[in-house]
């Protein structure tokens, strides 16, 4: 989340994955004012103007907020409230409107006071950076990035080796040069990149790309034992023991260690762990729980400010706390699960 305090009150942010919408379901409450842009049916009055729709167009609001809830749609916030500012004449100050809030697109968030733990959740980045994934063949390449748990993909890229392209004569420098530019169009300032895949191309790209800006001001690292380029590598990579090993400090290791550890408890019949929400809420209460993962499943069966409320009480008691979603092996793991785990401190009674 890239985040700009502006005064005591009121900070810009700008959510840059699900985590981070995550984040700002559990920060913004009732009463609280959101200041965005949306866009708003206006009537017009035109003498061939059609009576029954309005001209839609692109407005900054300001919203004294009533309402927070995860979208249906998939890394969507809804906020309903009341309008109290506009840049338009023509919006009425009153008039109930709805914010919905998408990954990339900044908003400002006023509250009377920040608790501790809203300015912990917006503020403690323990994770500023990513991953830049390149899963490389001769044949072709997949790209993706990664940011906490959050995995986003390109499409495929083909290099033509067996086709009309290349028939003549194969040349990979030109292939690398594709994936190259593709790689500057996804990479950010911090990423690291992880280039693997069979053979020896994947050592190949890292030279190639050594000798280009990207490789002069990005950290690159280069992993062996993953056999599939493209897409399929990508995915094999990030549920493997390399990822592990290569971004041991990373978000996704952190919860794929929990998760196997979890598995690790069902098979030894131990109870130190729970499974979906009751369980979970229960092991809170007694002070039981040392960290959580839950994913959206667990909204699907559990009213959605309970659950909320209870993140937001269990991390005020000092659990660590990881949200995960469909992008990843870990995330539908979780889902499967009930959409919420816990490893324990000690067993409740």
């Amino acid at each position: 989340m890239i985040t700009k305090k502006i005064d005591e009150n009121s900070v810009s942010l700008i959510p840059e994955e699900s985590d981070d919408l995550f984040v700002l379901r559990r920060i913004i409450k009732k009463e609280d004012k959101l200041t965005g842009d949306t866009t708003r049916a206006i009537r017009q009055e035109k003498e061939f103007a059609r009576p029954d729709r309005g001209e839609r167009i692109k407005i900054r609001v300001a919203l004294n907020v009533e309402k927070v809830s995860i979208d249906d749609v998939v890394d969507r916030l809804k906020v309903h409230g009341t309008i109290i500012e506009s840049d338009s004449e023509s919006v009425q100050k009153g008039s109930h409107h709805s914010l919905t809030l998408k990954i990339g697109e900044p908003i400002t968030l006023t509250k009377k006071k920040w608790g501790d733990l809203e300015k912990k959740l917006i503020f403690d980045k323990k994770e500023n950076f990513g991953f830049l994934l390149v899963a490389i063949d001769t044949g072709d390449c997949g790209i993706g990035r990664l940011s906490g748990t959050h995995l986003k993909l390109m499409p495929n890229m083909y290099s033509g080796v067996s086709g009309k392209r290349y028939k003549a004569k194969f040349n990979i420098e030109t292939f690398f040069e594709d994936v190259q530019v593709a790689v500057s169009s996804s990479i950010r300032e911090d990423d690291i990149i992880i280039i693997f895949g069979p053979g020896e191309t994947r050592k190949r790209f890292s030279n190639y790309l050594l000798e280009t800006s990207i490789g002069k001001k990005h950290k690159i690292q280069v992993i062996e034992g993953i056999d599939s380029g493209g897409e399929d590598g990508i995915y094999t990579f990030v549920k493997s023991q390399a990822m592990k090993q290569a971004m041991s400090e990373s978000k996704l290791a952190k919860v794929s260690h929990i998760i196997d550890e979890i598995m690790l408890l069902v098979n030894k019949k131990s109870n130190k762990f729970t499974m979906g929400f009751a369980e979970t809420e229960k092991a809170n209460d007694v002070g039981a729980v040392e960290s959580i993962i839950f994913s959206d499943k667990v909204f699907e069966k559990q009213d959605e400010d309970k659950i909320i409320e209870f993140l937001n009480q269990a991390e005020s008691k000092g659990v660590e706390i990881f949200s995960v979603d469909s992008t990843t092996d870990v995330g539908l793991r979780v889902s499967a699960l009930g959409g919420i785990v816990s490893l324990l401190r000690f067993v409740p009674n």
